[in-house]
């Protein structure tokens, strides 16, 4: 059984915390997660890139339930968590904050040392020329050629896009570029994506730097985010995890909070002076 302060005397004891954050940091502000305590998917997994790419009726698909989702997405705002992980950079016991959600989040929280490994959901790029607009921008612009799919809605699912079922996606007009005409996407990394190779240099360097690692609200069943344990564990530094459930890297970890992230790292959010 973990000690009730070991995650505070595990942050007193190091430096240098190379932070990995997942969907578990952002689930208390409205932003729902992918898997169950099991590591389980809790739904139909994700458009892949190749599908996305490859076929028209995927991308109207994935963009009409999107203009949906939007709305509450892109209003979500940082919760206990973020703010925790933000102090925890203030406080210089920071090296890099590593997270795999898209949401922005840990930045709006005033989070400065980020890493956005899986990108940012708030930008859209051109898969031709690279340009990239403002996702609010490409809101304005769906909403403008589809005004009658502002009347739906459905529940929001992680990727910021919405549960909408039942209805003709043929229908839906998805803009192209306005350069080049190319297929707009948003900046994220898809499943079947490979992450850019910079971020993965990025996160390792400072990783390099680092005295310890701690994860919070991930299950790491995801190998982009796994290597970083792998690399953690080959360098010798210990490791611990606040997740509510398993994770891939519970046979390395020095020890595992089972709670909500906001609650377990509420510790940080306290005055210095309070026991």
């Amino acid at each position: 059984m973990t000690p009730p302060n070991a995650l505070r005397d595990f942050v007193d004891r190091h430096e240098r915390l190379f932070v990995l954050t997942g969907a578990g940091c952002s689930t208390n502000s409205g932003i729902p997660d992918y898997r169950d305590t099991d590591g389980n998917w809790k739904r139909t997994q994700p458009v892949t890139f190749q599908a996305f790419m490859g076929e028209e009726l995927t991308r109207q698909r994935y963009w009409a339930r999107s203009l949906i989702g939007w709305r509450r997405f892109g209003q979500a705002r940082p919760n206990d968590a973020h703010h925790a992980l933000a102090c925890l950079e203030e406080i210089g016991r920071c090296e890099v904050l590593l997270t795999q959600n898209v949401d922005r989040l840990h930045q709006a929280a005033g989070s400065k040392k980020v890493i956005d490994l899986h990108g940012r959901l708030d930008l859209v790029r051109c898969m031709g020329c690279e340009r990239r607009i403002q996702r609010d921008e490409f809101q304005h612009e769906m909403g403008r050629l589809n005004a009658g799919w502002l009347d739906l809605d459905a529940a929001v699912a992680p990727d910021g896009d919405a549960d909408l079922e039942g209805v003709d996606f043929a229908s839906f007009a998805v803009p192209a570029c306005e350069i080049c005409g190319g297929i707009l996407k948003p900046d994220v990394v898809f499943f079947g994506e490979s992450v850019p190779r910079n971020f993965v240099d990025a996160a390792l360097g400072h990783l390099q730097k680092a005295d310890a690692m701690l994860i919070a609200g991930s299950s790491l069943m995801v190998y982009s985010g796994f290597r970083f344990v792998q690399a953690a564990v080959r360098a010798e530094i210990p490791i611990a995890a606040v997740n509510l459930g398993r994770t891939r890297a519970d046979e390395f970890l020095s020890f595992k909070v089972e709670e909500r992230c906001e609650d377990a790292l509420a510790f940080l959010l306290q005055p210095a002076d309070t026991p």
